[in-house]
């Protein structure tokens, strides 16, 4: 009875904090809802104006509570939005080059970040979140890398910056498209493989037709599908090298993949053979989709203007140097695929 009654307790400690996060959420989905405004933005400038309320008193425990376990959450359940029929309906040489894209940013993200004054943590979260799908990719990566005292200005600043790319991208790259005269099957695959979060990719490709948003969204949710593995890979590379780094820690004793990888496996598995009915597959979708912008939220409550300022010049160069990158790589492969 007395640890039924101290579990009832910490869990009433949780809902001030709670609550502020839900609460940021809400008006930054009112804001994106009706303003067109990227949702993750609003949820992480809006938390970082009530910053003073998640560092310490009654409302630090579940601040902390939505940047950790509602972020697991969400990305769990982003995996019924993945779908692996998608390679079948695309092709393989689309598929290939989707993948091509994703390992390479990734790489040159881990390669060239010590060039740019950071470690290896920041090219892999920032070449993530560029290379597979935003917001949601750099929370998800956050989540399983080994965290230090710098772990949530980088978040932070990862999600703003490639969220401010996407949008910069969302408008230029249909402005590029008809320049360079692109058929609507090159400018889709172009579009969907090129442009950061499934938003400004959906506001890109309707822009320039409705047949090529339809499609650039597939391309755009084949990248979302490459999550999972990522995820595993890293979570593999990171304990298989835990033994040789003292700057890797809190990985030893875990378990090799997270619970909420695993979920997330299982989801896009299920989604994938067909079994998970149509209304359960959209509850699940709405549900990751508040919790991840309250998780930012939080993530936003927990952060300081000053400490992302921090983070430096070096980092914003990395993630445009990754958005050219990838950009440029896919418009000189797409003219060799596209039907």
């Amino acid at each position: 009875m007395a640890a039924f009654l101290a579990k009832g307790a910490s869990l009433r400690a949780l809902w001030p904090g709670l609550g502020v996060a839900v609460m940021v959420a809400i008006a930054a989905r009112f804001v994106s809802d009706h303003y067109n405004a990227p949702v993750m933005l609003m949820a992480l400038l809006f938390g970082m104006v009530f910053n003073f309320l998640g560092e310490d008193g009654i409302c630090c425990a579940g601040v902390n509570a939505a940047a950790g376990t509602l972020l697991r959450l969400g990305v769990a359940l982003l995996g019924f939005r993945v779908s692996l029929v998608l390679l079948a309906d695309l092709g393989w040489p689309v598929a290939l080059m989707v993948v091509a894209g994703v390992v390479v940013t990734i790489f040159v993200g881990v390669a060239l970040a010590p060039t740019f004054g950071h470690g290896w943590r920041f090219g892999l979260l920032s070449g993530g979140a560029v290379a597979i799908c935003g917001a949601s990719a750099a929370v998800a990566i956050a989540a399983i890398l080994p965290r230090d005292d710098r772990s949530e200005e980088r978040l932070v600043f990862t999600v703003a910056a490639v969220t401010l790319m996407s949008t910069v991208a969302m408008i230029l790259y249909p402005i590029l498209v008809r320049a360079l005269g692109l058929s609507d099957s090159a400018a889709a695959i172009f579009l969907g493989a090129s442009i950061h979060d499934v938003a400004q990719v959906v506001g890109a490709g309707f822009s320039v037709s409705p047949e090529v948003g339809e499609t650039a969204t597939m391309v755009k949710l084949m990248r979302v599908a490459l999550l999972a593995p990522v995820l595993i890979i890293v979570a593999i590379a990171i304990r298989s090298f835990s033994g040789n780094s003292s700057n890797v820690q809190g990985v030893r004793g875990q378990p090799l993949l997270p619970w909420f990888v695993v979920a997330f496996l299982v989801a896009s598995t299920a989604n994938s053979v067909g079994v998970v009915p149509e209304p359960v597959i959209e509850a699940a979708g709405r549900l990751s989709s508040w919790a991840l912008v309250t998780a930012i939220a939080g993530v936003g409550l927990k952060t300081s203007l000053a400490r992302i300022m921090q983070v430096g010049r070096g980092a914003a160069l990395l993630v445009i140097l990754e958005t050219v990158l990838l950009g440029g790589f896919v418009i000189s492969t797409v003219a060799f695929i596209a039907p």
